[in-house]
């Protein structure tokens, strides 16, 4: 799980409230504990919490615990990370990739 006290964890149950009502910024992160590059992921997710603190909210969201919210975003492979904003898809990223590629698609949305 997250090590980084600013990366929250996204439920089928808090997705409305949390996750799409929010106005800024949303990073989720889809991820399952049987994955090893969502597992090697991880770091750098935590990582990009910190940098963005206050500035994107960032989720992580098991998609064997939580089955409704991977159906909503159509997610067919993991580890599939998503930026929304105003509860709007506004990027996709899929499979493990560095810290860049993640970093330039939160600028663009910034």
């Amino acid at each position: 799980m997250a090590n980084s006290k600013n990366v929250l964890t996204a439920t089928d149950t808090n997705l409305e409230t949390e996750v799409m009502n929010h106005a800024g910024l949303t990073l989720v992160d889809f991820w399952a504990e049987w994955c090893g590059p969502c597992k090697a992921l991880g770091p750098t997710i935590d990582s990009i919490a910190d940098q963005y603190e206050g500035k994107v909210k960032v989720y992580k969201l098991n998609v064997d615990e939580n089955p409704d919210a991977a159906q909503r975003f159509k997610i067919r492979g993991i580890p599939t990370v998503i930026l929304l904003k105003g509860g709007q898809l506004v990027d996709q990223l899929v499979g493990n990739q560095p810290k860049e590629s993640f970093v330039t698609a939160i600028e663009k949305q910034i």
